[in-house]
């Protein structure tokens, strides 16, 4: 703190601006140091006083996707020049969709073309400190989360203009009708406690510079999406961005960022659509290869009916209150809230617990949902500001430690924005109890942790949400309402008749409770006819569909089939990781990632120029290339995701400014009377 009798003698006025910067310069200050303290936590980026170092390497980003029927195929370019006087290694942490299986990354260099390898990840960053040590130019791509990667480019040579290019794949499917295509921008800062708690997860990718809020970065982003359907298009829309659509046929559509004012690579870009006329039908996709074969059954769920049981329900709501909630995303989750309780039913009950770095419960057992304890759950609400760290498990822990009614159904609502770096073992804590009730999970701002938050509702065996502006809470509200009364499809069973099939996956469906297509990957041999035969129980009693498989359905051209099957393999094997704890199917990923080429945990890409570039390879810089705060995140996150205490000091910057302001009041009621 600060002595206040040693202020100057200076009028009131300035004396009151002076006091209030240092208040409001607490957070900067106490993220400063404790960046210091924790090597491996979020900060804020410092302005470098060398202008020989070109500290900002990354110069823009292109996007181009091209959408064939249910399968998109993405190319990034990352391009980084150097502009600076000195030799530069670049690092970048940026996300991904948790759907994409990363195939290719090609680096071009002046007139040369480099074409990454797939190697163990060990393997993989030896041979990329030799080549750096060596003075070779050369690129890294590594996974950290199914949607967190990092680019290291090395010997960056002033002058240099180095593309990056990364190639993926991913299945985009209906929910209700609506496709959606979503290209993360921005990895959110993530909360990683203190050293030695269980939060604190060592991972330098999380060690990542950010700019202020509403700083905007100097890099170029662009995208550009071509959508090709075999029926016609309709209602396309971005809800995050300004478009500009050109719709050349009807079945045929190029969307490209329109002219916005604002910063387009903070937060989510997302493009819905929906086909005209046509209702989801369940088909088989069929891809011929030359050592193996792949198919891709989607099967279309029965039509949703409204519930003839009004079965009593029990809902617990585990709610983030940190400091990345601070503002516009807290607001939304109260709104959100307010919905959701506004829908509990006379016969239901529900709890309320908050969370920060500790965390506040409505009561110890879950209350009757009646207008007087609806009215006390939404004024906590009212009560809370947006500070602290984002403890998850223990408000996990205590939320399924709530004493639970045998006559309710009980449901688990989770409401975040998932900027923590504890996934894994918050999935295992999920799936060890599954017993106590499902879990549903709702992503709150624009550029939400995906991997939790789909991660939290398939290890619970419930529905993610996200929700990306305070309008949109009233939309999923009602969505979460009309699906949690029963599962559209209980029970899915699916048999192949006549096509011989093997390493499908997954091994057992879950039950379906949004209006969305059941996915099941496999291979295939011998020939290609038989039948798909899918049962199950609806809303409305027994369903079942058959579908013929011909010899005419197997292509040639469906070899995206080949990394969709490998993509999903790897994510029920890190699942089952997950669950039995250990690293027990290491192995069995890291060879998926080298046969299939498929960027894994396990196995990473790297390219190597072998012509030496730089004399003096000991003399580069090394820079982190800082991100922006996700739209609508405040430099709060920052503050409290990298403090050393469980709460942070945002109440008491309040006191110190009351204090403060107290005391410069009396100072100047001495004066008047002087």
């Amino acid at each position: 703190m600060f002595d206040c009798l040693s202020i100057p003698k200076i009028s009131i006025g300035r004396r009151l601006v002076l006091l209030i910067a240092l208040v409001l310069a607490q957070p900067a200050l106490a993220s400063e140091q404790s960046a210091a303290e924790h090597s491996e936590s979020p900060y804020f980026a410092v302005q470098s006083d060398d202008p020989a170092v070109d500290r900002l390497p990354l110069k823009a980003t292109k996007v181009e996707v091209r959408v064939l029927g249910v399968i998109a195929d993405v190319r990034v370019v990352q391009q980084y020049r150097n502009e600076g006087t000195r030799a530069l290694e670049a690092r970048y942490v940026f996300p991904g969709s948790t759907r994409a299986a990363v195939y290719g990354m090609t680096v071009r260099l002046g007139d040369r073309e480099l074409r990454a390898q797939i190697r163990e990840k060990q393997k993989a960053q030896k041979e990329y400190q030799e080549a750096k040590s060596a003075g070779k130019t050369a690129a890294l791509l590594e996974q950290h989360r199914e949607n967190v990667f990092q680019m290291n480019v090395a010997n960056i040579l002033p002058g240099d203009v180095v593309d990056v290019e990364l190639r993926y794949t991913e299945l985009l499917l209906p929910t209700d009708g609506v496709y959606s295509f979503v290209f993360p921008t921005v990895v959110g800062p993530r909360y990683n406690g203190s050293a030695g708690s269980e939060s604190h997860k060592a991972g330098p990718w999380v060690s990542t510079p950010y700019l202020p809020e509403g700083e905007a970065t100097r890099d170029a982003f662009s995208l550009a999406v071509e959508l090709q359907s075999p029926v016609p298009l309709a209602d396309i829309r971005s809800p995050s961005h300004k478009i500009e659509l050109q719709q050349s046929t009807p079945s045929q559509a190029r969307v490209s960022l329109g002219n916005d004012a604002g910063q387009s690579n903070n937060r989510d870009f997302i493009l819905d659509y929906r086909l005209s006329g046509a209702t989801f039908e369940s088909g088989v996709l069929l891809s011929k290869g030359a050592e193996e074969n792949f198919f891709l059954a989607l099967i279309a769920p029965p039509a949703k009916v409204k519930s003839q049981m009004l079965v009593p329900r029990e809902y617990i709501f585990v709610v983030d209150i940190s400091g990345s909630m601070h503002g516009f995303p807290l607001d939304t989750v109260k709104r959100l809230l307010k919905n959701l309780l506004g829908r509990l039913r006379p016969v239901d009950s529900f709890n309320v617990l908050l969370f920060s770095g500790s965390s506040s419960m409505l009561a110890d057992e879950s209350q009757a949902a009646t207008p007087a304890n609806i009215e006390t759950a939404l004024g906590m609400l009212d009560t809370t500001m947006g500070s602290g760290g984002t403890e998850l498990l223990p408000a996990l822990r205590k939320a399924l430690a709530v004493p639970s009614d045998p006559e309710r159904a009980r449901s688990f609502v989770v409401v975040t924005d998932g900027f923590v770096s504890v996934e894994r073992e918050a999935f295992e804590l999920v799936r060890n109890n599954l017993d106590k009730a499902n879990m549903f999970a709702f992503g709150i701002g624009s550029s939400v942790n995906r991997q939790l938050i789909e991660g939290l509702a398939r290890a619970g065996q419930g529905e993610p949400f996200v929700v990306l502006n305070e309008a949109a809470a009233d939309e999923q509200a009602e969505r979460f309402r009309q699906m949690i009364d029963a599962p559209v499809l209980a029970n899915p069973q699916v048999r192949f008749a006549g096509l011989q099939v093997y390493d499908v996956e997954p091994v057992a469906l879950p039950d379906l409770f949004a209006q969305r297509p059941l996915v099941v990957f496999g291979k295939w041999r011998g020939e290609a006819r038989g039948s798909l035969q899918v049962e199950g129980r609806g809303a409305a009693g027994p369903y079942r569909v058959e579908v013929p498989i011909k010899p005419e359905m197997a292509s040639a051209s469906n070899q995206a089939l080949g990394y969709l099957w490998a993509r999903h393999k790897v994510a029920s094997l890190t699942d089952q990781e997950t669950l039995e704890g250990d690293y027990a199917h290491s192995q069995a990923i890291l060879d998926l990632g080298l046969k299939y080429n498929l960027l894994t945990a396990y196995t990473s890409f790297i390219a190597v120029d072998e012509q030496v570039r730089n004399p003096d390879p000991a003399a580069a810089a090394s820079v982190k290339q800082p991100l922006p705060l996700p739209q609508g995140v405040s430099n709060q996150a920052i503050g409290a995701l990298v403090s050393s205490t469980p709460e942070p000091s945002a109440w008491l910057m309040l006191l110190v400014a009351a204090l403060g302001m107290g005391w410069l009041a009396r100072q100047h009621a001495r004066q008047e009377q002087v």
